[in-house]
Formats: structure tokens, C-alpha cells, sequence
């Protein structure tokens, strides 16, 4: 067995992937003031993600120097991304698209229910009834005691 240490299924991915985040911050952070005083208003930004640049670059090196675990995507697959993880992004993909088309009571109390049955797996008529003591309170919340205006869907929009 290699004393080294393994490098976890996409680790390395994910260490560049950070490295190219915090070059782009940091740019962004330059376009504040440059480097034209240590009294401007972007030197700190630019410390901040001038620190992240090196963390992350110090993280590729490590993840470099690693030998790969083996196992390749299915490991990857079952390590990073498992059934109910990926189920939940993309419901909430799907809530996301459907909130314009719905409205948002509409569509909370849609993936409520979607999502309680799927994780909580009991009977419908117990879902149900959680996911409507959510959403009313949700609307409590949110339309009486905030007084926010929830967003109404076009396709409902003769309905309520």
C-alpha cells in the first residue's frame, strides 16, 4: 500500500474549479480601485481573494501530488452525487421553472408535497396535510406578518 494519500473522486476537478473562481473574484475585485492606494475602497476585496488565489493554489498542488483512488465515475457517481441529492436539485430545478407559471403558493405547495413523499415516504394523505401546515404557514409568515407580495403565476392567473 502507497504511503501517499488518494486523491477522492473529483477532487481535482473540483480544486481547479475553485482556483478559476477565485481568479475571476479576484479580477472582479481588482476593477473595483486597482492597485492604486492601500487606502482604497478595493484593497480589501483584493486581499480577500488574493488569499483565496493562493489557498486555492496550494489545494491543486496537494490534490496534484495525490495518486488517483481509482473507481472513476460510478465512484464518483455514488460518492458525490447519491439518488436523493440528485432527486432534490433537480426538484428544485423544476420549482424554480415552475414558480413563473404557478405562482408561488402554487408552486411551494407543489414541491412541498413532492419533496416530503419522496423523503419522508408516508401515506398521501398525511403529505398532504404537512405540506398544506407548511404552506399555510409560509403565507402567514411571509403575506401577514412581512406583508411581502408573493409572486402570482401567468398560468393561474384568472384563478385566484
Amino acid at each position: 500500500m502507497s504511503s501517499r494519500a488518494q486523491r477522492r473522486p473529483g477532487e481535482l476537478a473540483f480544486a481547479v474549479a475553485l482556483l478559476a473562481l477565485s481568479l475571476w473574484l479576484f479580477a472582479e475585485a481588482y476593477k473595483i480601485s486597482g492597485f492604486s492606494g492601500l487606502s482604497t475602497p478595493g484593497i480589501f476585496p483584493m486581499l480577500a481573494t488574493g488569499l483565496m488565489v493562493v489557498c486555492s493554489l496550494v489545494i491543486l498542488l496537494k490534490a496534484l501530488a495525490m495518486t488517483p483512488a481509482g473507481g472513476g465515475l460510478r465512484r464518483f457517481l455514488a460518492d458525490i452525487t447519491p439518488l436523493r441529492q440528485t432527486v432534490m436539485v433537480v426538484l428544485v430545478g423544476l420549482y424554480i421553472l415552475a414558480m413563473p407559471y404557478l405562482g408561488f403558493l402554487a408552486a411551494s405547495g407543489l414541491f412541498l408535497f413532492v419533496s416530503i413523499q419522496f423523503l419522508w415516504r408516508r401515506s398521501f394523505w398525511l403529505t398532504a396535510l404537512v405540506s398544506l401546515a407548511g404552506l399555510a404557514a409560509i403565507h402567514v409568515v411571509f403575506s401577514l406578518v412581512f406583508q411581502v407580495v408573493l409572486p402570482k403565476g401567468t398560468l393561474l392567473q384568472g384563478l385566484f
